[in-house]
């Protein structure tokens, strides 16, 4: 045993160790220190011989020497045997200086850098040092140092930089445990010790070191309960105190809080306290990053600090309301995946939803909706039906961008649960509104929408890349399932496509002629139209111009383009023609071709990528097996009747369109088949196929032929009324011999026609005038008499029974007797002959025309025998007044409608039946759409303002927007002469409303102040829509229009000054409203306006407007009692007259003197001021119409659309006035604000002109 004296202290070194100084050679310091580590590694804590014996060497290997001895090797056996002599020694370390101390775990933890390498030949000895400070925990006598601080935070720094991802789990729990020690045995965790574990949670540092990440977080999981108050004092000063210099890792504690929430919540116990403050802060920044970390900490899965916090979580649900956008942005985003994470949360956020889905910004409420749809396709149940709704509400949203975002996300879920049945029958069952709502989407104006409702259904509802069995089945069941207005949305689409087709088919033909300018002009139109059912018209115009240019340059592009717009192009021919077509026209060198986009949207609307020949025959095939009773139809959701039926319905559609694609012996076989079928609908739609597709069947296919043809007779003498219609029309269609055929069905039916047995005279009715329109020329001279002799004399002069005396207005089609069905087919009958003929040189329609009137000035009862029940007299009425009008749409039987006529036919939209209004204002309005239909009668619709049901004059009003917008379009798109242009200008509307209301039965004394009340709001109905824009100076032309009126006398009376004088007065009143409502209107209008000569005589020179004394009287009667817009337009009066109006009011009443009116004048000075009260009522005497609502049934709108009876009428057929509430909607004007107060308090007598 060697032995050395160091200072006073004698060294004793283990045997075979000689003297370790620094006058050897460093592998020599290395060799004898590995028998000095042997020896300590060998010793224990009870060796207390050995421990005394080795206590000299114990302090001389802690001297100056061997601490900053510059050879790795040497400090890494040193900082060995210092452990072990700790863990001997322990709990008492052998060094008693604490700068000694200091200096001796300083240097331990720079030797544990070598942990890094874990390759390195002396990891073991790295590793062992480790081991041992871990197990000994050596490092706690550092409690004892005054700057015990800076020994951790050099060793937790060490360790956190060392850690990487080759160590093993021992090396971890080894570090683990050291530095675990430490904070749960120390007095507490310094701020500086806190961030060197924290910076290791800061993202960048996160990214750089995994190992040091996880290690941070498995400390803070192990300390949790010691660290936390630490940790809530930190976050206390940065987020309450506002003292960011405590700490450098200040600025990152937003990202600090979302590491330490998953690590553990219970680390932020006294923590999320503070945010509640910090989410009501000024600075919308500063709400913005608290919101987005709450976000996370709400939204992660399997966080329960919504449950747990509640007054936390309520707050920061009112940030969704927040005024700063980037905030609510971020709220919504964060639902997302609180909905998808916590379903248990879906209740809380959905009324928050609900007021972001209406939010002013375009882009939060665009986020609602992906919001919702990404939790639906995650998992349907995640969203309940209101958040569905939200997103069913956006897809009307006023933005492009949202509607978009709302259609093809509902089409995703329909298509991932309805069509692929990824979550079973209850989930699609959820959603199957989707597939009528997004079709209902295609009733919108803007071409976007109908084009996207157009990729939805070829992508989403039926996809178009399914093989065809599979995608006509999927179309038959949709097609079953669809709601009414889905169903006619989706027979408008193909309706529309088809229409394209045939204008691109146009266009193609005008390229094989030669070129000229009247061809140019013609395929300019055909461009126009064309344009107009594209995306941006604007630019689509442009791009169409340039696609023309090609197509007159390429005739392989045309050839190509004719093949698919062809009526026998497949399905897959299409897809190639598209393909071809495309490549054709795409330039490699340009990434973005709008050019080529626009050419794709029109190869989209008309390549038939749905039905062809293959897929005709699969749809039949699949109504076969509905009939057999072998299909799906159960599975599926449907009935096999309606699944029949509606299979029927939409082979009819695809007739329309697609013809050629239904000839075929299979086919026709299967439709004989449905003809066969009792269900009515069912044999109606198979004739309709048969007319629509049949004409080669004669030529072609015989066999068909000879079993169509009785089939046809039969339907057309004892099927129901739509049978016989469609099998005339069949046969006039589809034969050759139609003369022939339709003599066999008109000889016995007109020998058979009996008027007392009215239920086997309705088909007969039916067929005869059918075949009497389609073949005039055969059968208008036998069916002469039959209309004098029968229809007139014997069904409709003759009623024969009683009717139903229930008192209703209207009853439903099965409680109509059999008589009056049969007069109703009668007057069918009637017109349809007339419009056969197209001629009055037998003056059959005068004839005809007088009984129509005569029926309405009798309100239905004919003969006058008071034996047809109310609703029936309402059938009659309503058959009448559209007869007249069905008439109108034949010019030479328009020429012939007398004013009167054209007034009662009119005043049929004020009938006192709901259902006569309803149905006659659709007829009226379908016949305008169609331009069928002369101007005069948009007129009518100005009568309904008197309507009091407010969505009766809600639907008058779309009626009106959408025919003038028709006319103007058409006007723009095609150019007329100057007499078309009297016909079709909506503007010339307003000769005959004025004419129109001037002989309304209710406007029966000019000075009366309701009956001026309606006249004035008539006008404004039909004057708000026709002055939403002042296109070509049109606010003046009505000005002067309307005085061009007062410069006329009335055609209908010339010599009737009462006449004249309600005419001069509606156009007072109508000149008032166009000077109150338009501040253009005066100026100058070179245009002179034409009047209609029917209804107006020749103008003047000189101003007819006579000095009536009646008229002036009453208007001073009216302006005392306080209506200041009669006070203005009778001011205007007496301008025009050059009579001087000065207005002064006295004892609470207006008086108008009039200084040059000598009788006026003394009339007023004698004080003979009449009473309003004591004026003399008018005559009651019959008139059509609704009865007023003062006498009218209290029991309101609901009963009059059930067809109740309304009762306490004084007067039969009264007209019915507007309620004085629920007007239609008007900009408002100005009043004088005195005016507004005494309108309050004064009497409830007044009338207001500028409304």
């Amino acid at each position: 045993m060697q032995q050395k004296s160091a200072g006073d202290a004698k060294i004793t070194y283990p045997p075979g160790v000689k003297e370790i100084t620094d006058k050897i050679s460093n592998d020599e310091v290395v060799r004898r220190l590995k028998m000095v580590v042997k020896t300590y590694m060998d010793m224990d804590q009870d060796s207390e011989e050995e421990k005394q014996q080795y206590l000299a060497l114990a302090l001389h290997l802690a001297s100056e020497f061997f601490l900053r001895n510059p050879n790795k090797d040497v400090r890494l056996l040193v900082a060995c045997c210092l452990a072990d002599i700790f863990r001997i020694y322990a709990p008492e370390a052998p060094y008693t200086s604490h700068d000694k101390l200091k200096d001796i775990f300083l240097f331990i933890t720079r030797q544990l850098k070598g942990l890094e390498d874990t390759k390195s030949p002396q990891f073991n000895r790295y590793f062992y040092l480790l081991e041992n400070l871990a197990w000994v925990k050596s490092y706690n006598i550092c409690f004892e140092l005054e700057d015990c601080n800076e020994i951790f935070i050099q060793l937790f720094k060490t360790l956190f930089s060392v850690i990487n991802n080759s160590h093993n789990q021992k090396v971890q729990m080894h570090m683990l445990d050291l530095m675990s020690s430490i904070i749960m045995e120390g007095d507490g965790v310094t701020q500086e010790l806190l961030d060197t574990i924290l910076i290791n949670l800061i993202p960048a540092h996160k990214n750089l070191n995994k190992q040091a990440y996880d290690l941070a977080k498995t400390l803070l999981k192990r300390t949790v309960q010691t660290i936390e108050t630490c940790i809530a004092n930190f976050f206390n000063q940065v987020l309450v105190m506002g003292k960011s210099s405590v700490s450098d890792l200040s600025e990152h504690v937003f990202d600090l809080i979302q590491e330490l929430f998953s690590i553990d919540p219970l680390l932020l116990v006294s923590v999320m306290p503070q945010l509640e403050f910090k989410l009501k802060s000024n600075d919308g920044e500063e709400r913005l990053a608290v919101v987005r970390l709450l976000a996370k900490l709400f939204g992660v899965k399997d966080s329960e600090l919504a449950t747990q916090n509640r007054p936390l979580w309520q707050c920061f649900l009112g940030r969704f309301n927040d005024i700063h956008v980037p905030v609510r942005l971020e709220c919504v985003k964060f639902a997302s995946h609180c909905l998808m994470n916590h379903p248990d949360l879906a209740k809380d956020l959905t009324e928050f939803l609900k007021v972001r889905s209406h939010d002013p910004e375009e882009a939060i409420r665009h986020d609602v909706i992906v919001t919702i749809i990404n939790a639906g396709k995650k998992d349907l149940n995640l969203v309940n039906d209101q958040l569905l709704g939200f997103v069913r509400e956006r897809m009307l949203d006023k933005r492009w961008r949202v509607r978009k975002e709302a259609m093809m996300g509902l089409a995703q879920l329909y298509k991932k649960y309805c069509l692929h049945h990824e979550a079973g029958k209850e989930s699609a069952q959820k959603i199957s509104w989707i597939k009528d709502k997004l079709l209902h989407i295609y009733y919108q104006n803007s071409i976007d929408d109908k084009l996207l409702v157009e990729k939805i259904f070829a992508q989403y509802m039926v996809p178009h890349s399914l093989e065809t069995e599979e995608k006509m089945k999927c179309l038959y069941y949709l097609y079953a399932c669809l709601d009414t207005n889905a169903v006619k949305a989706l027979n408008e689409m193909w309706k529309c496509q088809n229409m394209l087709r045939g204008l691109v088919r146009e266009l193609l033909d005008l390229h094989k002629l030669p070129t000229s300018e009247a061809n140019n002009a013609a395929m300019f139109g055909k461009l126009m139209t064309i344009a107009k059912n594209l995306p941006d018209p604007g630019k689509a115009q442009d791009f169409m111009k340039k696609f023309n240019q090609v197509l007159g340059e390429d005739e392989k592009l045309r050839v190509q383009l004719e093949q698919l717009i062809s009526p026998t192009c497949s399905c897959k021919q299409a897809e190639l023609c598209v393909r071809e077509i495309t490549r054709k026209l795409t330039f490699p060198k340009q990434p973005t071709n709008p050019f080529l986009e626009m050419v794709k949207f029109l190869l989209e609307r008309i390549a038939p990528v749905h039905i062809d020949s293959e897929a005709i025959s699969a749809l039949v095939k699949l109504l076969n097996k509905s009939i057999e009773g072998t299909a799906d139809d159960d599975d599926e959701g449907v009935t096999p009747d309606t699944a029949i039926r509606a299979g029927l319905e939409l082979l009819k559609v695809l007739s329309f369109t697609h013809p050629t694609s239904f000839h075929s012996s299979e086919t026709y076989e299967s439709l004989l088949q449905c003809l066969k079928m009792e269900d009515e609908k069912v044999a109606e739609a198979a004739i309709q196929i048969f007319r629509n597709t049949g004409h080669k069947i004669e030529s072609e296919l015989p066999q068909i032929r000879s079993t169509l043809i009785p089939i046809l007779h039969q339907k057309a003498k004892r099927g129901t009324p739509h049978q016989a219609k469609q099998a005339v029309h069949c046969i006039h269609a589809i034969f050759h011999n139609k003369e022939v055929q339709l003599a066999q069905i008109f000889e016995p039916l007109s020998r058979s026609l009996n008027g007392d047995v009215p239920e086997q005279l309705i088909t007969p009715l039916v067929s005869l005038g059918h075949i009497s329109m389609l073949a005039p020329d055969q059968f208008a001279s036998p069916m002469k008499s039959i209309v004098a002799n029968f229809i007139v004399k014997d069904l409709l002069m003759n009623d024969r029974l009683s009717g139903n005396r229930n008192g209703k207005l209207w009853t439903s089609d099965d409680e109509v007797s059999p008589e009056v069905l049969a007069k109703v087919q009668a007057i069918k009958l009637l017109v349809r002959w007339l419009l056969g003929m197209k001629n009055n040189q037998s003056k059959s329609a005068n004839s005809t025309l007088r009984l129509l009137s005569a029926m309405l000035v009798s309100e239905g009862d004919l003969t006058e025998q008071k034996k047809i029940s109310k609703s029936d007299m309402s059938r009659l009425r309503l058959s009448a007044g559209c007869a007249i009008m069905k008439l109108a749409q034949e010019p030479c039987y328009h020429d012939i409608i007398t004013p009167e006529q054209f007034q009662l036919c009119g005043l049929v939209l004020n009938d006192e039946c709901y259902q006569v209004r309803q149905i006659f204002a659709q007829k009226l309005h379908v016949a305008l759409v169609k331009l069928v239909l002369p101007l005069e009668y948009l007129a009518v619709f100005a009568l309904c303002a008197k309507d009091p049901v407010k969505e009766r004059r809600a639907h008058a009003r779309q009626c009106l927007l959408k025919n003038i917008s028709v006319r103007r379009e058409y006007i723009k798109q095609n150019p007329v002469s100057q007499e078309k242009l009297l016909s079709l200008l909506p503007e010339y509307v307003v000769p005959y409303m004025i004419h129109l209301l001037a002989h309304d039965p209710d406007f029966t004394k000019p000075q009366d102040f309701e009956q001026l009340i309606a006249i004035k709001e008539c006008l404004w109905f039909m004057l708000e829509v026709l002055m939403v824009k002042n296109e070509n100076n049109s606010h003046a032309f009505l000005r002067k229009m309307v005085e061009s009126i007062k410069q006329t006398k009335d055609a209908q009376a010339p010599d009737d000054p009462k006449a004249n004088e309600k005419l001069y007065i509606v156009c007072e009143v109508a000149l008032f409203v166009i000077v109150n409502k338009s501040t253009t209107c005066h100026l100058d209008c070179p245009k002179d306006p034409l009047l209609p000569g029917k209804f107006f005589t020749p103008p003047d020179k000189v101003t007819i407007f006579p000095v009536n004394t009646k008229l002036i009287t009453g208007c001073s009667f009216i302006c005392m009692w306080k209506c200041s817009s009669l006070i203005m337009i009778y001011s205007g009066l007496c301008m025009r007259r050059k009579i001087m109006v000065r207005v002064q009011e006295m004892d609470g009443i207006i008086w108008v003197p009039l200084t040059t009116c000598q009788e006026v004048e003394s009339h007023t000075e004698k004080g003979m001021t009449p009473n309003p009260s004591a004026a003399t009522p008018p005559l009651t005497k019959p008139r059509r119409g609704r009865p007023p609502k003062a006498l009218s049934n209290p029991g309101g709108v609901a009963a009059e659309k059930a067809g109740g009876a309304s009762t306490g009428a004084a007067g039969r057929g009264r007209k019915r006035a507007a309620p004085a509430q629920d007007q239609a909607s008007e900009p408002a004007s100005g009043k004088i604000p005195k005016e507004q107060d005494e309108a309050k308090k004064g009497p409830q007598r007044q009338m207001d002109l500028q409304r």
